[in-house]
């Protein structure tokens, strides 16, 4: 690696909306975040999954239509 032309890679404090803290390592210093892995919905496991149009209702139809002609076929 060519010397000097390199940005610092420096120990960074993360800090989030919903409190959390944690150290990383980055050339931007500290970072100020919205949202992280401790308050996301995905990581958590309070995602929801919201209906628009009756979509899931529309596919839980055809595929009940497709179980019950599987079992036909058996």
């Amino acid at each position: 690696m060519k010397k000097g032309i390199h940005p610092d890679y420096r120990v960074a404090n993360v800090s989030c909306v919903c409190g959390n803290t944690f150290q990383t390592r980055s050339t931007m210093g500290d970072i100020r975040a919205e949202i992280c892995s401790a308050c996301h919905p995905f990581f958590t496991g309070q995602q929801k999954l919201i209906d628009t149009a009756g979509r899931v209702e529309r596919f839980m139809r055809k595929y009940q239509n497709v179980e019950k002609g599987k079992a036909a076929r058996s």
